[in-house]
């Protein structure tokens, strides 16, 4: 029988495939298995563009081995239920027996073969049913927020206490002072503070703009009494 085996450590395990490999060399049957390909990945489990393994499903659709032993599932796959799901069917589809070397029990040709399917698809719809079920609520918070993200559109609006920073820029404090205070920009407090006919354009890049304002309008009422000029 063709036989490939697959083998997988992450970069961060910083382990050797050897150890794999050489287990699953002696688990072949010299006489009745010739090893055909081993397919040796570097790569975290839940990434599916692993350059080996690809390479490994394009060569079972390609039926160029009977049987694929790999070390164990999660050397296979780290995907979650539905992709290992989707990995059995694809072998089954080609007719590529499978085999987990440290958990026998998963094996397309063992006595338990249907039941481990069986068990993988039932954890893979609800796996999917949960799935579902994040998408429905966060389209539902996203309704509600305004945005794909459920947040409200624009920055989130400063909360502060207006009543009070009326009160301060009547005592005669500038913006920067009433800022500082109620724990704000300077130039939130003078947009909650003035009229729009009070309003002048500002450049948000210099705040000491609105330091001088302060200094040449203490506050609305006295902008009033100001001569009107000779």
């Amino acid at each position: 029988m063709r036989t490939a085996l697959y083998v997988r450590v992450s970069t961060r395990d910083k382990q050797d495939v050897s150890n794999q490999l050489i287990e699953l060399r002696d688990s072949c049957d010299g006489e009745k298995d010739s090893i055909v390909k081993e397919y040796v990945d570097h790569e975290s489990g839940s990434r599916s563009d692993r350059g080996q393994f690809q390479q490994m499903l394009r060569d079972a659709a390609d039926k160029k081995f009977d049987l694929l032993i790999f070390w164990s599932l999660d050397r296979l796959t780290r995907e979650g239920t539905l992709a290992t799901l989707k990995y059995f069917e694809h072998f089954e589809k080609y007719g590529i027996r499978w085999i987990s070397l440290k958990e026998p029990w998963i094996n397309s040709a063992g006595p338990l073969r249907d039941v481990v399917i069986s068990l993988v698809a039932s954890l893979a719809k609800q796996e999917q049913v949960r799935i579902s079920e994040r998408v429905k609520a966060g389209l539902q918070r996203a309704k509600r927020g305004g945005t794909r993200t459920g947040n409200p559109i624009g920055r989130p609006r400063a909360v502060f206490d207006r009543a009070k920073a009326r009160a301060l820029r009547d005592q005669g404090l500038s913006w920067h002072q009433i800022a500082k205070q109620l724990n704000v920009s300077a130039s939130t407090v003078w947009r909650a503070c003035t009229t729009q006919e009070d309003k002048l354009p500002l450049p948000k890049s210099e705040p000491e703009v609105l330091e001088g304002m302060s200094q040449a309008l203490p506050n609305r009422d006295s902008a009033r009494l100001l001569p009107e000029g000779p």
